[in-house]
């Protein structure tokens, strides 16, 4: 059902506004632009993918979508705050009510699981430590690792439990947005299907809003509500996907209607799939 459209900081109905709200938001290094004039919109609840070839900037959009890094021009807005600019109050309270799980998962080598993700908790000042150790144990349990796995250190952990104490320390501010920058690279498919069950459940448990960079077809199918794709500087389709692989352009007939695609998209309908001609 379409939406009501909002205009960037509309003072309406909150349940009808965006988690984010992207308006013409340049990227530019130097001289070479990546991003011109993009807009894009997030709704509550969603899980968002964001796809695109090398070079259109999708981790880069991510960034500035939580706040780490600075558009050229434009305006992001997130959770009704300004993602750039505000006061010191908006931007702490902002960064509380969002996680980020890295691509690699950037734990801190030298602290233990437990450690890891007490840190968010710890770095507020407000929390009695009784409470920061209730609520590590209960994040570590959500993501599926028990009291045995806090005193290891991040060089003893597989590459999917990696990915889990990531998850659990995105989590333990009980976040309203949750940013996933490439979740499954680096995973083999049993632990990369396991990860994709454990955030579609952890999804539909918490409700928080996803965004998420990915290529990996199985993860964007399994997990995405919409998706959109950046091309030609800017988005040029945002939606099911099985209106995407609708749209005409040589992205998506690659990234989709390819061999690879073909497989992964298995489960949409024949008219779907044979897009273009492809059998």
């Amino acid at each position: 059902m379409a939406r009501a459209q909002h205009s960037l900081f509309d003072e309406g109905d909150v349940a009808l506004r965006p988690a984010i709200c992207v308006r013409g938001l340049k990227t530019a290094f130097g001289s070479h632009v990546v991003h011109e004039n993009l807009d894009l919109t997030v709704w509550p609840g969603e899980i968002l993918a964001l796809v695109g070839g090398s070079g259109t900037g999708k981790t880069v959009l991510l960034r500035q979508m939580i706040g780490l890094a600075q558009p050229a021009a434009g305006q992001v807005e997130v959770l009704g705050v300004p993602a750039h600019g505000g006061t010191p109050a908006q931007r702490r309270s902002l960064a509380r009510r969002q996680g980020m799980l890295f691509q690699a998962g950037a734990l801190f080598s030298a602290l233990t699981v437990f450690d890891n993700v007490a840190l968010p908790l710890r770095e507020l000042r407000t929390i009695p430590e009784d409470l920061v150790c209730e609520v590590v144990m209960t994040r570590l349990a959500l993501v599926g690792l028990g009291a045995s796995d806090a005193a290891k250190m991040p060089a003893d952990l597989s590459g999917g439990m990696i990915k889990r104490v990531a998850l659990a320390r995105a989590l333990s501010l009980d976040p309203e947005l949750l940013f996933l920058d490439e979740p499954t690279a680096g995973l083999d498919p049993q632990r990369s299907d396991e990860f994709v069950d454990l955030v579609r459940s952890l999804h539909r448990q918490l409700g928080f809003t996803v965004v998420m960079v990915t290529h990996d077809l199985d993860t964007l199918v399994e997990l995405a509500t919409r998706v959109a794709v950046l091309a030609d500087k800017r988005v040029i389709v945002c939606d099911e996907l099985s209106e995407v692989v609708r749209v005409d352009h040589p992205f998506i007939r690659t990234f989709f209607l390819g061999p690879r695609g073909q497989r992964a998209l298995g489960d949409l309908a024949p008219k779907e799939r044979t897009a273009y001609g492809k059998p």
